[in-house]
Formats: C-alpha cells, structure tokens, sequence
C-alpha cells in the first residue's frame, strides 16, 4: 500500500469527520461540552460508547495477542459484561440523584475537598497515561506507511496527529464527540467485517470452512482452567474484568461523560446494556481476525507477530488495496475514538475538579470565564499528550495492550478502592490522610508484583493487581474511620 494511498484515505475520512464535528458543535455552551446539554438519545450514546470501548489498541493488539493468548481476552471480556452491569445499577442511578458533571464531585461530597483533588489528579494521569499509550499505536503506524517514505520525523508524526484530535473537539466537546464516535464506530465495524471477508476469500476459505478453520486452530481456545500460576487463568481474567470494567468505565471521567449525558439515568442503562452486548460480539470478531490474519501471515510468508501483524498483512501486497485503506480507516476510528472523548474528559475533569473553574467563576451569568479557562486547558492538555505520546515511543518495550491494562491497575485501584468504601461503608474518616492512602496502596501493589513469584511459590500477578490496589485502599480508609464514628 502506497505512502500516497494511506494519505488520500487519511484526508477523505477527516474530511468527513470534521463536517460532522462542525455540524454537531455548532452553538456549543460549557453545559453541551461538558455533557452534552443532557439531551442526547440513548441509543445514539450507545453506538458511540462500542467505538470507545474498542480503541486503537483493540484494533491492533487484540488480533496480534492471539498466537501468545489465545481467545483468553475474551474470558476478560466476559468480566466486562458483568462489571457494565454493576455499573448501570449502581453507580448510574447514582451520578443521576446527585446531577454530577464530573464523577469524582461525589468524593468531595462523601470525604471532603481532598479526596476530590486526590480521585482527579490518579484519573488525570490515568487518563493522560492510558490515552497517550493508544494513539501512540496511531502514530507508529503512521510513521510505518507514510512519515518513513516521506522521511518525516516522528515527532512531527506525534504532533499533527494530536492537533487532529485537538480540532473537532474544541468546540462541540461530548456532544461533538457523540456524533462523531457514531461514524467512527460505524466505520470500525465495517471495517474489521470486510478484512475478515477478505481475508478469507485470500485463503480459499467460505462462510463454513472459515469457521472450521479457526475452531481448528489451537489458537482459538478461550477457557484455562489448569495452571493458577498462568495469566491466561480464567478466574485471574474473569474478575479482573469486572472490577477493569467498574474502574476504568464506572468510575472514569471519560467514558461515564457519555452516559451522563443521556435524559436520565434509565436512558443511560439502555446506552450500557447495548454498548457491553456489542462489545462482546465485536471483541469476538477481532479475536477470529487474528487467527485468519496468522494463518494467511503463515501461508505468504508474513514474519510479522503480536502488534506489528494487522498492519503488516493488511498493507502487503499479498492483499487487495481496499484491505490496506479499510485496516487504515478502522485504525483511526478506533484510536481517534478513544482519543477525542480523552482529551475532553481530561478538559473537564482538570477544569472543574482541580482547577474548580465553575466555583470561581460561579458569579458570572454567561459563564465568558470558565469558556475561556475551558478552552486554555483543553490546547494544555492537547500539548502534554503529545509530549506523554512522543516519550512512551522512546520508551516502549512491552506489548501496548498489557501495557493500558498494567497502567490502570495501579492507577485507577486507588479510585475504586475510595469510591467502594464511600458506597459501602457510611462512617467518615480521617480525611486529610485519604490521600497518603492512596498513594501507599500503589506503592503496596508494586512490592508485591515484584517479590510474588519468590513469596508465592511461583505465582505471578496479572491484571487483579487493580482488585488488590483497591483493596489496600479499601483497608486504609477503613483504618482511618474516626472514633467517634466507630462509637456509634
């Protein structure tokens, strides 16, 4: 696939993508930034949710961990299922009662000022960690098929795919993003749908014998249920799912913008249940791709394995063009997705609850004030994540999926651990030690991840180092429990 060709598709899909941006942020105040003016349909919000589920790193990790994982993300994925649910029936109704613009206000209101500061600033750099990391995946594959030939720096490559981002959502915020996650999630779909298609057309395969080549495949086996000591175990992949799922969707800023900005909260759990069913189906798909993809990589002579094999099957000249412009389009749907609805809820929550913009500027009826600190955070943030993006690429030695996954584990533990304790036990605490608290439970998580195979005869921590990390935090409030209150 020619250098030019990626070019000419990168431009029609923005061209597209910006017209629907303006469209939808045209009149755009902070309240239809923020969420949207609480007005849109839920099942408009739920298309847009799957394509924010589904990220770059889903589009290219997920088919390249096949060979090494097998379809044990999907045991993962069922964990999802079951924490969406939890989410919607616990915390939705919730945030609703409390008509929360950002989800970290109910700290303040359930610990004070300092929790707030402690829950937004572990999102923020979760967030700018866990966003940064995906589009870098944008940025590697772009630098592959069109700065290289060019001979472009990667650091140009880094920066204009960040003002990309930047442009469409300056204006509208949620609500641009909502209408422009429905094309990109529609086009996500599409896209992975006709690879597979073609794919299997490459290798002489129909309908039947497609299905019987990846049930076949020893690639495809998705329960483990022998060895413990395995990351692939299914109980180790289950519940961290679960408690992945309430941590990075119920209680991030970024994805629950989005189902805030439904008319109410049962519109909100209509959005979730769709979203999480199509998500299952289409994590499925992605997983089907990958074996399709290492068998047609087998059968050609492609050496390419893990992230590196979507991209180099998809581009080769073994392949149509259209497979090489569809992986190209599905690829920036995906990570432009995951990117846009980040980099506003990163405006918002550094907005309101660390700068507390709409406190200090409560006295002014136009609200001129906070447009202008809204619209100044959002350039920073769009710079930091540039910066964040172009040093993970000097620094990555990992596969990127493992990598978002570990990430959130040690950030976001602290967050579920507080938002679990204020939910489930009503006493108050010792609040201005919460934040060491937080603080000491990663630190916890770390030494333990690093002496657990000597202290546990061979055991090795996966992705429940996020339910161990809220767990500390769990204890640590608990320990911090006033006396007085413990009286009563």
């Amino acid at each position: 696939m020619s250098p030019i060709t990626v070019t000419i598709t990168i431009i029609a899909y923005f061209i597209i993508l910006f017209t629907v941006s303006w469209l939808a942020g045209r009149k755009t105040d902070n309240q239809g930034f923020f969420l949207g003016g609480r007005k849109q349909p839920w099942f408009l919000v739920a298309i847009a949710t799957m394509g924010s589920f589904l990220s770059g790193v889903t589009f290219v990790s997920v088919p390249g961990m096949v060979a090494d994982k097998s379809f044990s993300y999907l045991q993962m994925v069922m964990g999802f299922v079951v924490g969406q649910f939890i989410i919607a029936f616990v915390l939705v109704p919730l945030f609703y009662k409390m008509k929360l613009v950002s989800v970290y206000q109910y700290l303040e209101d359930r610990f004070g000022a300092r929790s707030h500061k402690t829950g937004a600033w572990f999102f923020f750099i979760s967030k700018m960690l866990g966003a940064s990391v995906r589009l870098f995946l944008v940025c590697l594959t772009l630098q592959l098929l069109v700065f290289e030939p060019f001979h472009l720096p990667f650091v140009l490559n880094v920066f204009l795919t960040v003002f990309l981002v930047w442009i469409y959502t300056c204006r509208g915020g949620v609500k641009s993003v909502i209408w422009t996650d429905v094309l990109k999630s529609l086009c996500l779909v599409l896209s992975v749908v006709l690879c597979i298609v073609f794919i299997s057309s490459e290798l002489n395969l129909g309908f039947k014998g497609m299905f019987q080549s990846i049930s076949n495949s020893s690639m495809s086996q998705v329960f483990f249920f022998d060895d413990v000591n395995d990351k692939r175990y299914f109980f180790k992949q289950f519940i961290a799912g679960i408690f992945t799922m309430i941590a990075t969707t119920g209680l991030d800023q970024d994805m629950m913008q989005r189902n805030l900005s439904c008319r109410n909260y049962k519109d909100s759990q209509k959005n979730m249940m769709v979203s999480i069913v199509c998500q299952f189906f289409i994590n499925l798909l992605f997983l089907m791709l990958g074996v399709l993809l290492y068998l047609f990589a087998s059968k050609v002579g492609i050496t390419a394995t893990g992230d590196t094999l979507f991209p180099a099957v998809a581009t080769s000249q073994y392949l149509p063009a259209i497979v090489g412009v569809l992986f190209v389009v599905g690829l920036f749907s995906a990570a432009y997705s995951a990117a846009g609805s980040a980099l506003t809820a990163l405006t918002t929550s550094f907005t309101l609850d660390i700068l507390d913009a709409d406190k200090k500027n409560a006295n002014d009826p136009n609200g001129t004030s906070l447009t202008k600190t809204r619209k100044t955070v959002h350039v920073f943030m769009a710079l930091l994540m540039a910066v964040v993006i172009y040093v993970f690429g000097l620094l990555n030695n990992t596969s990127v999926i493992d990598a978002v996954y570990v990430l959130a584990s040690y950030t976001y533990g602290p967050i579920l651990g507080m938002f679990a304790f204020g939910i489930i036990v009503k006493a108050k605490t010792k609040a201005k030690y919460v934040p060491l608290v937080a603080i000491v439970s990663p630190i916890l998580c770390f030494i333990l991840q690093e002496n657990s195979e000597t202290w546990f005869n061979g055991y090795k921590f996966s992705y429940e180092l996020l339910i161990l990390n809220a767990l500390f935090t769990f204890i640590g409030l608990c320990l911090l429990i006033s006396r007085n209150n413990a009286k009563k």
